[in-house]
C-alpha cells in the first residue's frame, strides 16, 4: 500500500503524540462511549452499584432496632374477684464497640467492589464491539476484493469470447476463464453472506449505533500513542477486575473479622413498665438480655475464615490472568504486525505479477492458463492481507481497549 512505508515508520520509532487518534474506520468515540453506557450489561452492572450502595447504607445503620414486646391478663382470684394486668416492654440491642467501625469498612469496600465489577463489564462491552464491528469491516473489505476479482475475470471472459469469435482462442480457453469467473462469483457471494451476517450481528447486539449500508474500508493498523510495552504495563495498572478481586479479599477479611466478633452476641438493653391486680401494684425497670454464643457461631466464623481465605486465592489467580492478557497482547500486537507487513509485501508483488502477466496476455506471449493462474495467485494474496490486516488492526485496539486508553469514561483511570 502507498501509506505502508510512513505507516512502518511511525510504528517502529513509536514517537508519543499527545493523544489516542480517532481510526477513521470507527465510529466517533463520544459515540461508542455513549453506546457503551447504554448496554444492558453495563445499567445493570450499574443497578448492582446501587445496590451496594444501599447494603453500605444497611450496615452504617446496623440490623438492631427498637422492639416492643407487651402482654395483658385477666386474673381471677377466689373470694377477690378479678383483675386487669399487663406488662410492656421496649427494648433495642447495641453493637458491641468495633463492630459498627468493621460493617463501615465493609459496606464501603462492597461499593468498590461493585463500581470495579461495573467497570469491567464495561470493559467487555467494548471488546464485544470492536470484535463485531471488525468482523464486519473484514468481510465487506473481502467483499470488495472479491468484486474487484470478478470485474476483472468478466472483462477477461470477455476479451476470449471476442477472440474466439477471430478464432485467436478455442472452446478449452473460454471453458478456463468461465471456471475462474464462477468461483470468483461464488467466493464474492459468500464473502457477501459473511459480510450481511456479521452486520446483522451487529446491529442486534448494539442497536443504537448507526450503521451505514456498506461498511466503512478497513484502515491499516495506526500508530499507538505510546510504546506497546507501556501499554502492556497499563492493562495491569489499570485492572478494574484486579481491583474487584482485591476489594473483595479484602471485603471478606473484614466480614471474617466481624463474624468472629459476633460470636460475642450483641445486648440488649430495655424498659419494662407493669401493672398488677387492676392496677394496685406497678412498677417499672430495666432488662437486659444478651444471646450465649455457641457451636453455630463458632462454625459461622471458620466458614467466613475459609471465604477470606479464598478470596485471596481468587486475587492471585485474577493476577495472573491480567498479566497473561497483558503479555498476549503485546505479543500478538508485534507478531500480528509482522504478519501483515509481509502479506501486504507479497500482495503488493503477486499484483504486480499479475499485471505484468496480464500484459503478457494480450500481447500474446503468455497463455490464457497462466494468466488467469497469476491472476488467482494476487486474489488470493489480497484476502490473506486483509486478513493479516485485520488481524493487526484488532490486536492493536485490543491492546488499546486492555489498558484503559480509549472509549473510558471520565475519572475511569
Amino acid at each position: 500500500m502507498k501509506y505502508l512505508a510512513l505507516s512502518l515508520a511511525v510504528f517502529t520509532c513509536l514517537t508519543p503524540i499527545p493523544a489516542f487518534a480517532q481510526r477513521a474506520d470507527l465510529p466517533p468515540e463520544a459515540q461508542i462511549i455513549a453506546i457503551l453506557d447504554g448496554h444492558p450489561t453495563v445499567s445493570a452492572a450499574g443497578a448492582r452499584v446501587g445496590a451496594a450502595r444501599a447494603q453500605d447504607d444497611m450496615l452504617r445503620r446496623g440490623p438492631h432496632e427498637v422492639t416492643m414486646t407487651g402482654s395483658y391478663i385477666r386474673r381471677t382470684v377466689d373470694r377477690e374477684g378479678g383483675y386487669d394486668e399487663f406488662d410492656t416492654t421496649i427494648g433495642r440491642a447495641f453493637r458491641l464497640p468495633g463492630k459498627a467501625a468493621l460493617d463501615r469498612k465493609a459496606g464501603a469496600l462492597g461499593i468498590e467492589v461493585a463500581e470495579n465489577r461495573a467497570e469491567d463489564v464495561r470493559h467487555q462491552a467494548a471488546l464485544v464491539l470492536a470484535g463485531q464491528w471488525y468482523d464486519w469491516l473484514t468481510a465487506g473489505a473481502l467483499n470488495r476484493s472479491d468484486r474487484e476479482t470478478v470485474a476483472v475475470l468478466e472483462t477477461a471472459v470477455q476479451a476470449v469470447r471476442r477472440r474466439r469469435q477471430l478464432r485467436d482462442a478455442g472452446d478449452l480457453d473460454i471453458d478456463q476463464a468461465n471456471a475462474a469467473l464462477g468461483v470468483a462469483q461464488g467466493q464474492a457471494a459468500a464473502s457477501r453472506a459473511l459480510m450481511e451476517q456479521a452486520r446483522a450481528m451487529l446491529s442486534a447486539t448494539f442497536p443504537d449505533l448507526p450503521l451505514p449500508v456498506e461498511p466503512p474500508a478497513l484502515g491499516v493498523p495506526g500508530p499507538p500513542a505510546q510504546p506497546l510495552t507501556v501499554m502492556r504495563d497499563l492493562v495491569i495498572d489499570r485492572s478494574h477486575e484486579i481491583r474487584a478481586a482485591d476489594r473483595e479479599a479484602q471485603r471478606l477479611g473484614i466480614v471474617s473479622q466481624r463474624v468472629r466478633a459476633d460470636r460475642i452476641a450483641d445486648p440488649t438493653f430495655g424498659v419494662r413498665l407493669f401493672s398488677e391486680r387492676s392496677g394496685m401494684e406497678r412498677g417499672a425497670g430495666l432488662v437486659a438480655s444478651i444471646p450465649l454464643g455457641g457451636g453455630y457461631r463458632k462454625a459461622a466464623a471458620d466458614q467466613a475464615s475459609a471465604e477470606a481465605n479464598a478470596a485471596r486465592f481468587d486475587l492471585a489467580n485474577v493476577q495472573r490472568s491480567v498479566e497473561a492478557t497483558a503479555n498476549t497482547d503485546l505479543s500478538n500486537a508485534r507478531s500480528q504486525m509482522e504478519v501483515w507487513q509481509g502479506m501486504d509485501a507479497a500482495a503488493a508483488s503477486t499484483e504486480a505479477a499479475a499485471a505484468r502477466t496480464e500484459r503478457g496476455h494480450v500481447l500474446g506471449a503468455i497463455d490464457l492458463s497462466d494468466m488467469l493462474y497469476a491472476r488467482r495467485q494476487a486474489h488470493d494474496a489480497r484476502r490473506a492481507e486483509i486478513e493479516a490486516r485485520s488481524a493487526a488492526v484488532r490486536a492493536l485496539i485490543k491492546l488499546e481497549i486492555d489498558s484503559h486508553s480509549i472509549w473510558v469514561t471520565p475519572g475511569d483511570n
